[in-house]
């Protein structure tokens, strides 16, 4: 197997968890497999950089002296926000040359700079979803993913996610084998798939204002089993059904009947990768009462059904 490349780029104020989270997890795949990957640091002129934490991190080389890389992965930041042009001419002249293009977080306004994400699919940071899509509205920005990938580009949401994206490149090189070993050795989970929102039902919904609402939006998390309909939910918060679902609206920025699905959706998720339990079972104890209405829950949220999911996302047992 040939060795792959890997650069990532190095600028004043990025963010070290971008740069060492994905270094950690190809440096990891090197250690298990040797010869699979030799990863590389560059910068401007290949002068030491100081990160948004304070840290100072020394490059191998300058930008200048790098042949393409198999993967660059440029990483996010505050210095993503005026980005030096020297940068932003070398990343449109070599991002479109290398086998995979790689963003983490902010780092995908450095490629949109450059104009490497036109007419694709994006995400960043949640925080910057709306001014990427502001400032390039020639990307189409997803902000619910932890990453995407579209063609030969993946662009990656918070810094954590910069991880989950490594590992499924690692996974593709080498397989599902070397990428669990990894991800246990870094103590993080094999799981995250993509598509999987970068917040979960909770937090991707504002919190209510008023208790009663607020108590009921924990009560169905802790019961998603349970009758969940507007009619049952009104009754428990006190208020008519169309009074309910207006102030429910209101209040957390989704409909109850759009919430209730996250919270099942989510629940039954973290059965699957975290028990035993068959697919019945699991159906019945996240409120969907019959596996095939799982499925169809799962295939138009995730474009999976539930045994695939378990499949590819339960971390395998350790021996």
């Amino acid at each position: 197997m040939a060795q792959r490349t890997v650069l990532v780029v190095l600028f004043d104020q990025v963010q070290s968890l971008d740069v060492t989270g994905p270094v950690e997890v190809f440096a990891g795949a090197e250690r298990h497999t040797p010869g699979t990957y030799r990863i590389g640091t560059a910068s401007l002129d290949g002068a030491r950089v100081r990160t948004s934490s304070g840290l100072t991190v020394v490059p191998d080389r300058s930008l200048a002296d790098v042949p393409d890389p198999d993967t660059l992965v440029v990483p996010g930041g505050q210095g993503t926000r005026s980005p030096d042009p020297r940068l932003t001419d070398w990343l449109r002249a070599h991002g479109p040359r290398v086998r995979r293009l790689v963003s983490v977080c902010t780092g995908a306004a450095l490629l949109a700079g450059a104009g490497l994400l036109d007419g694709r699919r994006a995400t960043t940071h949640w925080a910057y979803c709306d001014r990427l899509a502001r400032e390039h509205p020639a990307v189409e920005v997803d902000p619910d993913p932890i990453y995407v990938r579209d063609g030969h580009v993946a662009t990656s949401a918070g810094v954590t996610s910069g991880i989950d994206l490594a590992l499924a490149l690692v996974e593709e090189d080498l397989g599902r084998d070397t990428a669990l070993t990894i991800a246990r050795h870094l103590v993080v989970f094999l799981r995250r798939p993509g598509n999987q929102a970068q917040f979960s039902a909770q937090l991707s919904a504002q919190t209510a204002r008023r208790e009663p609402l607020r108590e009921l939006q924990q009560w169905i998390t802790e019961h998603p089993g349970a009758d969940l309909g507007v009619e049952t939910l009104a009754a428990r918060a006190g208020l008519s059904p169309r009074h309910f679902a207006r102030a429910f609206r209101a209040e957390t920025g989704t409909t109850p009947g759009r919430y209730v699905d996250r919270v099942r959706l989510e629940h039954a998720r973290r059965l699957l990768e975290d028990t035993g339990d068959g697919v019945e079972q699991v159906s019945r104890a996240s409120g969907y009462g019959t596996p095939e209405a799982m499925r169809r829950a799962f295939v138009k949220a995730l474009g999976t059904s539930p045994a695939e999911y378990r499949r590819r996302f339960r971390p395998a047992p350790a021996h």
